[in-house]
């Protein structure tokens, strides 16, 4: 037995182990009912990792903030204009406002972030970003990020879908989700170099999802999105092999007993989905498989 399982006021820490979010969009509704059962078990990770949407749950899962957890992909999509939409997009601000999402809502007070239990908690954080105009991937940690701005810049940098979200620069590159990049999505060699032995990980598309082939039409359009950047075009179209790739190792990683995945059965709504019912409806799913699941995730995290 690794450790004690948690009471009410004591923290279950998971030594040597990562906990890993998937990106995904608006599939992260669907995680967030996973980490909200592990937030509520009082799970302690040693280190917490995510790329795109996915960063946006390390850093609130670091927080330790259940209510946060559930808001950043349910009621924030209520916040319309501010939050994005058509008449986001028309105005030039995204059809996600990455403005108003990661620090307009902090301001207005709307979805507050509590950096001091963030600070606190003695987890490091992992999120990574693609450098368009390198092809570089950045991985950035807790040091990286020393300020409440920096850090939601840095989660913002590494959740920016090209076409759909307006760039920010860190470093002098232009930054674009963490998904483009090393990993396709799936950041292993980012949770290996952090130093733990184990990974938990939370993805965002159901057992056995592989990506196809780029069609013609989506290279048209990624030619469009990335016209002043060929390294972010040519990540694009061969996303499709690297994330298969990842899988490929993620499911290794499994048989060697270093990874366990967590799958979700079913994946109700789209990167892009922003009705409110139906990532509410997204989250409670989430949330119940992970009810009913714990078990067997108490096992390997504790007893493995």
């Amino acid at each position: 037995m690794r450790q004690m399982i948690p009471t009410e006021t004591h923290l279950a820490h998971v030594p040597d182990t990562a906990l890993l979010f998937e990106g995904g969009g608006y599939r992260a509704s669907y995680t967030a009912g996973f980490a909200s059962v592990l937030l509520e078990h009082k799970v302690q990770f040693d280190v917490v990792c995510g790329v795109s949407a996915g960063a946006s749950h390390t850093v609130d899962y670091v927080s330790r903030d259940l209510k946060r957890i559930h808001d950043s992909f349910i009621t924030l999509s209520d916040r319309k204009p501010q939050s994005g939409g058509i008449r986001s997009f028309l105005h030039g601000n995204g059809y996600f406002n990455a403005d108003y999402d990661y620090m307009g809502c902090i301001k207005d007070n709307y979805m507050p972030f509590d950096w001091k239990a963030y600070c606190e908690n003695p987890a490091n954080v992992a999120i990574e970003s693609f450098e368009a105009d390198t092809g570089k991937s950045a991985v950035w940690t807790k040091k990286d990020m020393p300020t409440l701005r920096s850090m939601m810049e840095h989660v913002r940098a590494s959740s920016t879908l090209p076409g759909m979200m307006n760039p920010i620069k860190i470093n002098g590159h232009t930054m674009f989700d963490g998904g483009i990049g090393a990993g396709a999505g799936l950041p292993l060699q980012m949770v290996r170099d952090t130093g733990v032995k184990r990974v938990f990980v939370l993805a965002t598309r159901p057992f056995g999802y592989r990506k196809k082939p780029v069609s013609r039409a989506l290279k048209r359009l990624y030619a469009r999105v990335s016209r002043d950047f060929e390294p972010l075009y040519q990540a694009l179209v061969t996303r499709n092999e690297r994330y298969n790739a990842s899988l490929d190792r993620l499911r290794e990683l499994v048989e060697q007993g270093i990874a366990y995945v967590v799958y979700p059965d079913e994946m109700p709504v789209k990167n892009t989905t922003n009705n409110r019912q139906k990532l509410e409806d997204s989250y409670i799913k989430g949330y119940t498989q992970g009810l009913n699941d714990w078990p067997t995730w108490q096992k390997w995290l504790f007893e493995a």
